[in-house]
């Protein structure tokens, strides 16, 4: 039998658990808050904040909404992150990936002080990680590796194949998991042999934003699928990067879609806000 790899329940688990935590804070005066930057109007994107916010007010978790319109400036949104950077009652920023065309989403990234980056982007969080001294962690990598661990999966020793190389995804991963001791390969649009090196994966994670890419033929019998992949399918279907229904019975274990990484991340989130608010009594 396939193991599912349940991101909702590992999920609502960590939730509860940061229910306790926000209490704690509370009690010393300390409420956690998290600043969410929107600009324009991406429906995608609009949908997501509200998931986080609903998440948020779950475990006890203050929001800040600064949402703005698609003709804002750049010099705008870095005068706003100037004063929450200083802001000793906001723990996290968020900006909402992504920002119209006149905006530098780097410049952006790189704006936010480092130990209120919950999304962990900024150069030197990022230098940190590849480093092996992560200060603050992606979230979605960092959910992918909290359900590995979840289920018993260990990756030291294992060849790890990522396909896809952002750098929200593929390229931290890749880091994260080199410090967990596993072998990695990453792969992506570029690579010539991509299925030959998908067919070797002990552990393989998608995340290259095509609808259903992976099939049986790509993965070898035992392996373990974590599908990152959120996309529309001809039907109108919500499906990952992997065909399900063909690789299910080749894998150990596999995460759904949705189901699986998706409340992973913005668990993750919520977790990284608390952790930066602990600071404040050295927690």
């Amino acid at each position: 039998m396939t193991e599912i790899i349940d991101g909702r329940a590992l999920s609502h688990k960590i939730r509860q658990q940061l229910k306790q935590r926000t209490a704690l804070l509370r009690a010393r005066g300390i409420i956690p808050a998290l600043a969410v930057i929107l600009v324009g109007s991406d429906n995608a994107s609009q949908i997501y904040v509200r998931n986080k916010h609903r998440a948020a007010a779950e475990v006890g978790l203050a929001t800040q909404d600064f949402k703005f319109p698609d003709t804002t400036t750049e010099e705008e949104l870095l005068e706003l992150i100037t004063k929450l950077n200083v802001d000793p009652k906001v723990h996290g920023i968020l900006v909402q990936l992504p920002l119209p065309p006149q905006i530098n989403a780097a410049k952006i990234t790189a704006a936010i002080n480092p130990i209120k980056d919950v999304d962990g982007f900024h150069p030197l969080n990022v230098g940190q990680l590849f480093l092996n001294d992560p200060q603050s962690l992606p979230c979605t990598p960092h959910g992918i590796m909290r359900l590995l661990a979840e289920h018993q999966i260990n990756v030291a020793g294992k060849h790890v194949v990522i396909v896809g190389r952002s750098n929200i995804v593929g390229r931290p991963m890749a880091a994260l998991l080199l410090n967990a001791d596993a072998t990695v390969t990453i792969t992506h649009s570029k690579t010539s042999n991509l299925r030959e090196l998908t067919r070797q994966a002990d552990i393989l994670i998608v995340a290259i934003g095509r609808a259903e890419f992976i099939k049986k033929a790509d993965v070898k019998p035992g392996v373990v699928v974590v599908d990152v992949g959120m996309n529309r399918n001809a039907a109108g279907k919500l499906v990952g990067d992997v065909d399900f229904t063909e690789v299910e019975p080749m894998a150990t274990a596999i995460t759904p879609v949705p189901g699986g990484v998706g409340p992973m991340t913005i668990a993750m989130l919520l977790e990284q806000t608390v952790r930066f608010a602990e600071r404040k009594i050295g927690g």
